[in-house]
């Protein structure tokens, strides 16, 4: 059941995080809400109470350790507890390697990675006190496969695909009931591409979204199905893309 539940979503300024909100708090779920724009965030809660939901912000780094503290600590002062928490801030500066864009391959391992690190520390001790929660993150289908230009970006990916993996095993190893799911999309109609400095890579990528680019919404509805499900199903992967889609 989704009704009631408190959400934590990071990246939520936007695309994924901001269809995702929007639509668990049309069906009854609070939600808290992180990402770096807090004048986004305002409008998205603002936007959100209007139509009858209940959310909170706060500004996010998901670099930092302490940030993710503090906003899971903001959901269980405002709310009293943490159902979910929906790790999808991430940043996707694809370039090929001879470009050597390092800046870039050091923020993408920060935020792709570190994200899911400190997103789960600061969630994981709620959730054993409770015996109960659910951790959602956003992978890609570069998690999946590898493409040219997404060395760096689908490293991360995969790398978000084995923790969470590892995170069910030990849930069930270690009794704390703590579900997971695992999201690969393809082309979503996101913020993502303009992120991405080099020419050539930029034009590719936008060949493709233009041609194949679906909208958030078709991920928010995965992350409500899957917080959706009995307390005692876990269903880990779901890979999101068009119908036509060549990858």
């Amino acid at each position: 059941m989704i009704k009631n539940k408190v959400v934590v979503i990071t990246g939520a300024s936007s695309g994924i995080g901001e269809a995702t909100a929007k639509l668990l708090t049309s069906k009854g779920a609070k939600v808290v809400l992180g990402a770096r724009r807090e004048d986004k965030l305002k409008q998205i809660a603002g936007a959100i109470e209007k139509d009858g939901g209940q959310a909170v912000y706060r500004e996010l780094d998901v670099t930092k350790p302490s940030d993710n503290e503090a906003i899971v600590g903001l959901a269980n002062g405002t709310f009293g507890r943490v159902d979910v928490i929906f790790l999808n801030a991430g940043i996707m500066p694809n370039s090929p390697l001879s470009a050597l864009k390092t800046d870039d391959w050091h923020q993408t391992v920060d935020v792709n990675i570190g994200g899911i690190l400190n997103g789960v520390a600061a969630a994981l001790p709620t959730f054993i006190k409770q015996k109960s929660g659910h951790v959602i993150a956003t992978s890609s289908v570069a998690g999946l496969k590898a493409y040219p230009g997404g060395a760096v970006y689908g490293g991360t990916k995969w790398f978000v695909r084995d923790f969470m993996e590892v995170l069910r095993m030990e849930s069930a190893m270690e009794g704390t009931n703590i579900r997971t799911a695992t999201i690969y999309p393809a082309a979503i109609n996101t913020e993502l591409l303009g992120m991405i400095r080099h020419k050539d890579t930029a034009d590719l990528m936008q060949k493709v979204y233009d041609r194949y680019g679906i909208s958030p919404d078709r991920i928010a509805n995965v992350v409500a199905f899957a917080i959706d499900q009995p307390e005692d199903t876990t269903i880990n992967e779901f890979t999101v893309g068009p119908a036509n889609q060549p990858w």
